[in-house]
Parts: structure tokens; C-alpha cells; sequence
């Protein structure tokens, strides 16, 4: 069982090919906030990154930067150049659809490949807020896979072939992860969160063992036996790395597997409540109200617009 790569999954993580930009001369752009996730790698030349108005940070070939909450920002040739020279409304429109944007006049001297990250706010285990805000990686700083996909972005954008968009969307989801196994690898004392969970071996192995087997019944007791650790010891682990008890993170890896069954399926309150360790719809119901605010049949619905529900759906 990989771990992040079901968390990615449930939480709605979907990546795609952003604005390809090419710049030349005086050039600026600006983007405003955003739900998404916005990553830029620069495989040519130089830029300016500005993120909410704060001090420009200057971005060289090679690097890469994740603005993980999609804050407001700008993209320029020089600190505090004049952003007028682009139609704001055209450039956020091809970093949505992933055109080619022009900046400035003359020969393009650099190129920065964009992409976004639309993922589902609600879930208990938000991997884009629990991050900071920016995470910008030097050329220097990246290891030779992260590397490698940068090189073969830029490739693809040079030299475009059959399914160019599909390889593009690909590479990009390949980039979110080597973005993430290098933040992880060089940060090991950050914030305790859920990322703390994939810091520490042990705590790994008992979260495989959840991801595992979403519905078995779980206690603490149990969960440490199978880890081969002492309640106590599992307790500490996670509160030190996670800020969270295991009886936590099985309630909310339980609900946001639900409430995935529900946004996507049709399968019945009495099927997911089972599949997920409830023995009656009404526990599995109070459970869910819980941690996401409406009860499931509701739910259901509002993921769904232009779905209404029907008398007696709530759960």
C-alpha cells in the first residue's frame, strides 16, 4: 500500500499542464488567488516570482517553486516591472487551459512551464494547506529524479509530438511527487501535521496497516500489535509527528474514503457504512456529520450540482 499515493487520490489531487509561457524583453503577468495549487519550473532563463506582494524572488533555469494555496502572484523579467504589457484575463486563461502565453517583444529568452493541482478543500487530510505557503527549490538543490522530470517538461515543450498534452499532464502529476519527496527529504523538522506521518517509520507501517484495511476494527491496542510497538509508544508517535491519536486518523481516513464512495458512486449509505468499519448507517452517519458537516445523503448531493435530493436521502 503507498500511503501518499491513496492520500493523493481521495483528496482529489488531479494535475494539469499550465501556461507555457515564453518571455522576452520587458515582460510581466500577474495571477489572481486561486483554489488550486500552482507549480512553475523554469527550463529557460530567468523571472521574478512575486507572491502576494511581497519582496520579488528571483527564479533562475532549473528551479522549481509550488505556491501550495494558490496565492495572488506575478511573474516578471525585473523586480517591479509593469504588468500591463499582458491582458491579465488572456494570461489567467492559458494557465487554466494550458496555452502558450507570449510575454514582451522579440526573441523568447526564457521559459517557464506552469501546471495546477485541483484537489477536494473539505478533506480531513488537506496535503496543499498542510504545506507551506511557498516552497521554492534552487537548481542545485534538486535530486536527480526531480531533475530529470524538469529536463523532460522542458523537452515536450520544445519539441512537441503526438499526445503532447497527455504526456505533459502525466510528467506533471510525476512532478507534484518528486516535489513532495524533496520537500520531505530536506525539511525533517517541520510543522507536526499529517506530513509528520510519512516522517516516521513506524507510524508509516501502522498507517499502511489502516489503508490497508479501512474496515477492520481497529482499536489502538490492536493497531500496535500489529506494528509490534506498545499502545503507549503508538500514542506518543502520533501526537509527536502528527499531532493527532490513531483513533483520529482512522476516523478521518474512514470518512474521507466515504465520502469519495459518495461524491463518485451510487453505492448505497448501508454498503459504504460497511465497507468502512460502521455496523449500522446510523453510526456511520453521526460519524460522518461529524467530521464533515452534513449528514451523508446531503452531502452527496451538494458534490453532485445539478443533483437535488429526495425525502428521507440525509442518512
Amino acid at each position: 500500500m503507498d500511503v501518499l499515493s491513496e492520500v493523493l487520490d481521495v483528496s482529489g489531487v488531479r494535475g494539469s499542464a499550465g501556461a507555457r509561457i515564453a518571455a522576452a524583453g520587458d515582460w510581466g503577468a500577474e495571477w489572481v488567488r486561486d483554489r488550486d495549487a500552482v507549480v512553475y519550473a523554469v527550463t529557460a532563463g530567468i523571472a521574478y516570482l512575486t507572491v502576494d506582494g511581497d519582496v520579488p524572488m528571483l527564479l533562475t533555469t532549473g528551479d522549481v517553486v509550488i505556491l501550495a494555496t494558490g496565492a495572488a502572484h506575478s511573474l516578471s523579467s525585473a523586480p517591479g516591472a509593469d504588468i500591463h504589457s499582458c491582458d491579465v484575463a488572456a494570461a489567467d486563461e492559458a494557465r487554466r487551459r494550458g496555452d502558450l502565453l507570449r510575454l514582451g517583444d522579440g526573441e523568447p529568452q526564457t521559459q517557464i512551464l506552469g501546471a495546477s493541482y485541483s484537489h477536494d478543500p473539505a478533506g480531513s487530510m488537506p496535503v496543499f494547506a498542510l504545506l507551506p505557503p511557498v516552497i521554492h527549490f534552487r537548481a542545485q538543490q534538486l535530486d536527480g529524479n526531480l531533475a530529470d522530470v524538469i529536463r523532460l517538461l522542458g523537452r515536450e515543450l520544445t519539441r512537441p509530438g503526438l499526445a503532447t498534452h497527455l504526456v505533459l499532464d502525466r510528467l506533471v502529476d510525476v512532478l507534484l511527487v518528486e516535489i513532495l519527496r524533496t520537500w520531505l527529504a530536506s525539511t525533517p523538522d517541520a510543522d507536526v501535521s499529517w506530513w509528520g506521518v510519512l516522517r516516521d517509520p513506524l507510524l508509516m507501517r501502522a498507517v499502511t496497516r489502516i489503508h490497508e484495511a479501512p474496515g477492520h476494527p481497529w482499536t489502538t491496542e490492536a493497531l500496535a500489535r500489529e506494528v509490534a510497538t506498545s499502545k503507549q509508544t503508538l500514542m506518543r508517535r502520533f501526537a509527536t509527528f502528527a499531532g493527532i491519536t490513531p483513533g483520529d486518523y482512522l476516523t478521518r481516513w474512514r470518512m474521507d474514503l466515504a465520502a469519495r464512495r459518495l461524491r463518485d458512486t451510487d453505492d448505497a449509505l448501508v454498503t459504504i457504512a460497511a465497507d468502512v468499519g460502521y455496523t449500522s448507517v446510523y453510526a456511520f452517519s453521526r460519524a460522518f456529520r461529524r467530521e464533515r458537516s452534513l449528514p451523508p445523503g446531503r452531502y452527496r448531493t451538494e458534490s453532485r450540482p445539478g443533483e437535488r435530493s429526495t425525502p428521507g436521502d440525509d442518512g
